[in-house]
């Protein structure tokens, strides 16, 4: 599935501008202790978090994921939104709760990463 397609499923709107959404999503990931997404996060991961400041791109650029989403309409500041533009990392915001963003990911098949 790519970021463009599991957008629709999420109902989700980008946040950042021009970015490749045809990028394929290898897996889906949800976590919000960084420390923990740095050890474990893998390359092409569709990455939920709450988390909106700079360090969260860094990390989400470190693994190459595929995209950042944002649960419940929640929203980043320009700086960090200008970052994951740089590193080529889209950012969406769905109004769904992480919880429904994951059970929707699954269902479309999207696996968990490999441990």
């Amino acid at each position: 599935m790519t970021v463009k397609r599991l957008m629709d499923r999420i109902e989700a709107e980008e946040l950042t501008n021009d970015m490749n959404l045809d990028r394929k999503i290898a897996s889906g990931y949800v976590c919000d202790l960084l420390s923990w997404v740095m050890a474990r996060g893998q390359e092409g991961s569709a990455w939920v978090t709450v988390q909106t400041h700079m360090n969260v791109v860094a990390v989400a650029s470190l693994h190459e994921m595929a995209c950042i989403i944002l649960p419940e309409h929640i929203q980043m500041e320009d700086a960090p939104l200008r970052k994951a533009e740089e590193e080529g990392i889209p950012v969406l915001s769905s109004p769904l709760s992480a919880f429904e963003i994951c059970g929707r990911m699954a269902a479309a098949g999207i696996p968990a990463p490999d441990r």
